[in-house]
């Protein structure tokens, strides 16, 4: 049984000294070992709030992105449409003006083709009555040269012609 003993002395010895460590465990290291444990805690906790926030705040932008992307599409699709709208403003305008240009361009050879005719006309009808002068002209000294055919011309003249 003496063996016993120093085991019950080492075991009462080992109980006072783990006491007398717990009550200065408890004393001094507990409250800043459990103050850290809740610092690092709420750390964990404010850091998987911060992520859920950045996470809330990704889906924002990209839904914010997204109708973004709408509206400059929208807008493309408009400037598109307003491009094409004047470019075809233009070439009917375009087409238009070649047609009264055109349309000017024939009235003026129209009318210069009208004058051509009336000056070939009054030249032709020039030397129509140029000739026709030459050919009375010739006539007349035909006729003139005879002094009996004169006599009879004038006669003939002066019957046609009635006295008042």
């Amino acid at each position: 049984m003496e063996l016993l003993l120093p085991e019950i002395g080492l075991v009462v010895f080992q109980t006072i000294a783990f006491l007398l460590l717990m009550f200065v465990l408890a004393k001094f290291a507990w409250k800043p070992i459990l103050a850290a444990i809740n610092e690092r805690e709420h750390t964990i906790d404010d850091a998987l709030n911060q992520a859920e926030l950045a996470k809330q705040e990704m889906v924002r932008l990209a839904a914010q992105n997204e109708e973004t992307m709408k509206e400059a599409r929208a807008e493309r699709d408009l400037i598109l449409k307003e491009a094409k709208t004047l470019k075809d403003s233009i070439i009917n305008e375009a087409k238009h003006q070649a047609h009264t240009e055109g349309a000017k361009l024939i009235e003026k050879a129209r009318i210069e083709i009208e004058n051509q005719k009336k000056a070939a006309l009054a030249e032709l009808k020039n030397q129509v009555s140029t000739l026709s002068i030459e050919i009375a002209e010739r006539v007349l000294r035909g006729q003139l040269s005879d002094k009996a055919k004169q006599q009879d011309l004038v006669a003939d003249l002066l019957k046609d012609v009635e006295l008042n």
